[in-house]
């Protein structure tokens, strides 16, 4: 099945109705929601279910839960489908007795080839993480993941394979763990001291990053100075409460559970589970006061890329960079090819379409207003710039970031993404 978010894909965008013809005619279906709705990605998409539910005139059963607080489906209750992130393997039994087509959230269990799967495509989130840590010129990578049964083991293998696969070697906390505990802080502190500066480390989710934040501040490691932290996935809370503020990836988590709903609808309507998962870029790394950093030795040259990252939208030209730098063009030419690996006209460009992509996400703004105000000539010009660039148009962006209609589901209040 083809990535949804791919470019050249024909999958019509979600509107604030997911309202389809045949919906209407659908007899009430009965389905079970068995996903923690306690971190931002679970309630956006326990949200977007909902919404479809309400197109769909689907009765939802919303994270039952058994005497031993484990996500289960109450004993007697008759449905026609559940929605499942499966994190261990009593789970996937619990779903499999009840004999109803499912759908899993994620891929920690991939052989269970008898469910649907809509999933996170995590080449693509670890190709965004390296890529904003290369953005920030850090040579040393390495990866955090504890067994803690949040996520499965190939979101770190496939960040790790990444970086090997560009020409770095990617450190890897390998301590042995029981149960699904965080790792202690003396191991954690010991493998912080060891690894080289400044190094780039990716945590597969917000639970492992803000240990490593917590760690590191107790232990006077200076955040990002010598240790730049990134999360392999978003929550308002817990990275935006954090000091320093972590960075991190947001998931096109409304696309996630509207996709995993309309597939039970296809498989309840026809029976047939789709023999490939649905995989979904993120959207996006919310960049913070974790990754803030540039490692760049040359004091000039790191004065310019400043300058370029807080004024790409003003119109900054190089020229301008010449004036500042007091330093010839060529020189500066040569400079930016030699540490960046492209010339400052094309950094200010790679700037300016990030912090387009930045609004795309986190705005209703037009596409038209979104490049006048990051210093592009027409909305037309900036959607053929940011296809070429990202492989998707603006519109397919913003589809995995719907939140249009009143939300079913309450959520709560977004923490700013600076609190100093």
């Amino acid at each position: 099945m083809p990535n949804p978010t791919s470019a050249g894909d024909t999958m019509p965008p979600i509107h604030p109705s997911y309202a389809d013809p045949a919906i209407a005619e659908q007899p009430s279906r009965r389905v079970a929601v068995l996903v923690e709705f306690d971190d931002t990605w679970g309630r956006n998409v326990v949200e977007a279910i909902a919404r479809y539910s309400h197109d769909a005139g689907w009765q939802l059963l919303l994270a039952p839960r058994d005497a031993e607080r484990r996500l289960r489906v109450p004993e007697g209750w008759e449905g026609d489908g559940a929605v499942v992130m499966i994190r261990d393997e009593s789970l996937i039994n619990h779903i499999r007795d009840l004999q109803i087509p499912a759908v899993d959230l994620g891929s920690m269990y991939p052989e269970t080839s008898w469910m649907g799967r809509v999933m996170t495509n995590d080449s693509a989130r670890a190709k965004m993480a390296l890529d904003h840590f290369r953005t920030r010129q850090l040579q040393h990578f390495a990866c955090y993941a504890p067994v803690i049964g949040r996520y499965p083991k190939r979101r770190s293998e496939q960040f790790r394979n990444m970086v090997r696969e560009a020409g770095y070697e990617c450190h890897a906390f390998e301590a042995e763990q029981a149960g699904t505990s965080i790792v202690d802080r003396e191991s954690l502190a010991q493998w912080l001291q060891e690894l080289p500066r400044p190094v780039g480390i990716f945590a597969s989710d917000p639970y492992p990053a803000r240990q490593l934040a917590e760690v590191c501040m107790h232990r006077g490691i200076d955040v990002p100075g010598e240790i730049a932290i990134l999360s392999g996935d978003e929550d308002e809370l817990l990275c935006g409460v954090m000091s320093p503020q972590i960075s991190s990836i947001e998931l096109a988590s409304h696309r996630i559970g509207f996709e995993a709903a309309r597939m039970l609808d296809n498989i309840i309507r026809t029976g047939q589970v789709p023999a490939e998962p649905v995989q979904i870029d993120p959207l996006r790394v919310c960049s913070r006061r974790s990754t803030d950093y540039l490692a760049i030795g040359d004091p000039d040259l790191k004065n310019v890329v400043r300058l370029i990252w807080e004024h790409a939208a003003d119109g900054v030209q190089v020229s301008d960079l010449v004036r500042a730098a007091a330093m010839s063009r060529r020189k500066m030419e040569q400079r930016f090819r030699e540490v960046l690996g492209r010339t400052p006209a094309e950094e200010i460009r790679r700037v300016k379409l990030e912090q387009a992509r930045q609004m795309m996400v986190t705005t209703s703004m037009s596409v038209a207003a979104i490049a006048l105000s990051c210093g592009f000539s027409s909305g037309p010009y900036l959607a053929h710039a940011f296809r070429k660039q990202y492989g998707i148009t603006p519109s397919e962006l913003r589809v995995g970031r719907e939140s249009q209609q009143p939300a079913v589901v309450p959520r709560l209040p977004s923490v700013p993404a600076r609190l100093n």
